[in-house]
């Protein structure tokens, strides 16, 4: 096909999802989308022949790349057996699926409730939780997103919230929790602080009105805020102490992302449940879960559990999770995300060196993040925490830079996050930082 017809084809493509779909969190008018027709590994490419390099892991989920192929015959011999049945009955698929699951999660979170999405993972843990403690409220951080839901949008703490505050969900209380690189009384007085806090918050709301405290395993857009040392460990105790659930949202952090299965196993704790989605199928298919220990399960034996998804435990789906499920185990790469990570550490320290508006970056595993700041001294940052447009105007520029460079990132207030595929080479890695390096001498023109 020539090249004309390739920019005719994608021009067709934009204008039909412009002017026949909805986007998601923007204005309908004015945009100009990467159109993709196909994508390979840690690469995505547009109708006219473009490569774009994908620096975000697709809303980082897509661990194990694009387009690999035992993920397609998986989900092809399932359909060819069954696709679809009533959630009511079972498929062999939905068991070895569940039991692989309880054989990677710690301690006794044994069983899976199946969901379709990280959304309806965390509201159908927190409807559990409400369920089986017979409390109501939910207790999580303001700087946190468990997704958009009214109920999982009202638990979280994203500003994308606010515009649907008058429908919000009741009963969910946030709490604050500060991070390390604009707090100036060191981490040991954090943690303190920030323990403390939380228990005052705790009785002040009544512990026996309390369900469950809902956190991420390790923060995502929020800009990969650190917990203080130990802090999850603290929230876990008091937790015990007072009898209330502790629910990880690990739809983001889970599944080899920060160099472990789970996020908050950096932290040496194990929660009650964990919610989980975006890498169990990596976006090949859509699926989410809720682990709960057989301690929480087992209060349904004999009585009735009001849960319940048509798409529960989709056979297609549970084939594309558990196939790659092996692909991390054959192709390492959760230990992998652990090397890539600490090679992203190290060429953004040399980034650093040479670029003024770089303030601060957080990284875990693989999910990281670049604060940029209009002064390293005052540690002002760029745009400011839920930025107007008239505050965006200098990472706008960023972010089109980026973009107009060949990639595909998150770009979010000041934060520029850097969150390839697990599958990321070294060389990778280097292409990508590249085409930051150049957007961001954008900002260090407003370096003040």
């Amino acid at each position: 096909m020539s090249e004309t017809l390739n920019k005719t084809e994608k021009k067709k493509v934009v204008d039909n999802a412009l002017n026949h779909t909805i986007m998601s969190w923007s204005k309908q008018k004015g945009l100009d989308p990467f159109a993709i027709q196909r994508a390979e590994g840690v690469y995505l490419y547009e109708f006219d022949g473009r490569k774009i390099i994908d620096f975000s892991s697709g809303l980082m989920n897509s661990n194990i790349g694009y387009g690999d192929q035992r993920v397609t015959e998986a989900v092809v011999k399932q359909m060819q057996e069954v696709s679809f049945i009533s959630p009511a009955c079972v498929s062999k698929v939905r068991g070895d699926l569940g039991k692989k699951l309880a054989e990677i999660c710690p301690g006794d979170l044994n069983r899976a409730f199946f969901t379709v999405c990280g959304a309806t993972s965390n509201e159908n843990a927190i409807k559990l939780a409400r369920l089986y403690t017979g409390r109501h409220k939910i207790f999580a951080r303001y700087q946190s997103y468990h997704g958009a839901t009214i109920g999982t949008i009202s638990a979280g703490g994203d500003p994308r919230k606010i515009p649907v505050d008058s429908q919000q969900a009741p009963n969910f209380v946030h709490f604050d929790l500060p991070y390390s690189y604009r707090y100036e009384q060191g981490e040991e007085n954090l943690l303190k602080e920030s323990i403390a806090s939380l228990e005052r918050q705790i009785h002040y709301e009544g512990p026996n009105t309390i369900a469950a405290i809902l956190l991420e395993g390790e923060s995502g857009t929020s800009g990969c805020l650190k917990y203080p040392e130990n802090y999850l460990k603290e929230v876990r105790k008091i937790c015990d102490k007072y009898g209330i659930l502790l629910i990880m949202d690990e739809v983001m952090s889970g599944f080899g992302r920060t160099g472990q299965w789970f996020g908050f196993q950096n932290h040496g704790i194990v929660p009650d449940m964990i919610s989980m989605a975006k890498g169990l199928t990596c976006g090949y298919l859509p699926l989410g879960c809720v682990m709960v220990t057989e301690k929480i399960a087992s209060k349904y034996d004999d009585t009735v559990l009001p849960l319940g998804l048509t798409y529960s435990a989709h056979a297609v789906s549970c084939a594309a999770a558990l196939e790659v499920l092996k692909i991390y185990e054959e192709d390492n790469l959760i230990e992998r995300a652990r090397e890539m990570g600490k090679y992203m550490e190290e060429k953004v320290e040399e980034l650093k060196k040479i670029h003024p508006s770089i303030g601060d970056f957080r990284n875990t595993g693989l999910l990281g993040c670049i604060e940029i700041v209009k002064s390293r001294n005052t540690k002002e940052p760029m745009a400011p925490f839920n930025a107007k447009p008239e505050e965006m105007v200098v990472m706008n520029k960023v972010a089109a830079k980026i973009k107009e460079l060949g990639m595909y990132t998150f770009v979010k207030w000041n934060f520029v996050f850097v969150a390839p595929p697990l599958i990321v080479t070294k060389e990778q890695i280097d292409e990508g930082l590249a085409i930051i390096s150049e957007a961001i001498k954008i900002a260090d023109q407003a370096v003040i």
